[in-house]
């Protein structure tokens, strides 16, 4: 069974709380919740992380061919505009990742516009809320499918 990694970076374990006029009320556990029933339905196993710390998130991606997963998903949070370290662990595993933003960062903030980390991505989803994830399992499979 594929199996792909999910990885969510700095403050997503406050979704629900966390400034719901940008980011809804829906919970982290709901996130999970919907990404392991959406990947089931695709016969893909998932496993969901989330680390407020960079090193955390680095030794994850890193570790993810040798743990079994096939493609990694990924919401690097605020480390996505900055962080050279997660850019480089994408950068330099065999795996395909998928970038994916529950808002549309490219209608927000003007720091908010760049990604160091989507370079080393396949592709990037934003703006979707929840469906972002969804969207990033299937782009993860459709990377898988084409080789």
């Amino acid at each position: 069974m594929t199996a792909i990694l999910v990885l969510h970076g700095p403050n997503l374990n406050l979704l629900g709380q966390r400034e719901p006029g940008v980011y809804g009320t829906t919970t982290l556990a709901e996130v999970d919740a919907a990404i392991r029933t959406h990947a089931a339905s695709r016969g893909v196993r998932v496993e969901c992380r989330q680390s407020n710390h960079e090193g955390v998130l680095v030794d994850a991606i890193q570790g993810a061919a040798s743990e079994g997963f096939a493609a990694i998903v990924i919401n690097p949070g605020a480390l996505t505009h900055y962080s050279y370290a997660l850019r480089d662990a994408i950068a330099g595993v065999s795996l395909p990742a998928v970038e994916v933003h529950l808002s549309n960062v490219h209608g927000r903030e003007p720091f908010r516009h760049r990604s160091v980390t989507a370079g080393a991505c396949r592709g990037q989803i934003a703006g979707f809320g929840v469906h972002s994830y969804l969207l990033g399992v299937e782009a993860a499979l459709a990377c898988l499918a084409r080789g």
